[in-house]
């Protein structure tokens, strides 16, 4: 099996956990690349700064989210 990358977001009740998902049913996505992870952890910190700056939500932390390698 080939390892795989995916995003994390630290929790306070969990710690870090992947919660990543392309649907609310889905299981947490993983990556084939850290490439591909990060893109994706980009745009999301990128949305996030938008809705920030537009009023739309609070102050976040970019620190709260990581990219790791799972598998072997």
């Amino acid at each position: 099996m080939a390892a795989l990358w995916e995003v994390q977001t630290y929790t306070l009740g969990d710690g870090w956990v992947n919660c990543w998902k392309e649907s609310d049913d889905a299981t947490p996505q993983t990556f084939e690349t850290e490439a591909a992870a990060r893109a994706e952890l980009q745009e999301h910190l990128g949305n996030v700064k938008a809705a920030v700056d537009a009023g739309h939500m609070e102050d976040y932390d970019p620190e709260d989210y990581r990219v790791v390698r799972v598998g072997a």
